[in-house]
């Protein structure tokens, strides 16, 4: 796509009221975000298949059981059904990590719901516990997605 054709509908996005536009011109597929703090541009390019490793399919070990974690802290809860993702595109690093301070406001995830990518926030100041979901994962209205303490 054309770089002065992609500047022109961020700036559309930016003067206008919505908050998202996805375009798709044959295989290439634009989709602008607009949040609170700045504008973000998502493009992605067909689907490349990868070799799936062995530890990449590991779980990651849990420091307690979820049940424990539920009752010692704070719960953040999808406010609605769809796909959980820890980070804005793939390969780059998770909004918040176990130990991080966030403050009310922060993005934690985003969670894909019909093609619309909406930004889940901290409700609360404090400290990631627990990420309850691992990234891809879908999951449902009110279900646990993390721990602050």
């Amino acid at each position: 796509m054309d770089l002065r054709k992609l500047k022109k509908l961020i700036e559309l996005v930016e003067e206008s009221g919505i908050g998202e536009l996805e375009i798709t011109e044959g295989e290439e597929k634009v989709r602008i975000s607009k949040s609170v703090s700045s504008t973000q541009a998502y493009v992605t390019a067909p689907p490349v298949m990868q070799a799936v490793t062995p530890a990449a399919t590991e779980p990651v070990p849990a420091a307690a059981a979820p049940a424990e974690l539920l009752t010692q802290g704070h719960v953040v809860k999808s406010p609605m059904v769809g796909t959980f993702y820890r980070t804005s595109t793939p390969g780059a690093n998770p909004f918040v990590e176990i130990g991080q301070a966030v403050k009310a406001g922060d993005t934690l995830c985003i969670i894909e719901a019909m093609k619309l990518l909406n930004e889940i926030e901290s409700d609360k100041d404090g400290i990631i516990k627990a990420v309850l979901v691992e990234n891809g994962q879908p999951v449902e209205y009110g279900e646990p997605l993390f721990v602050i303490e």
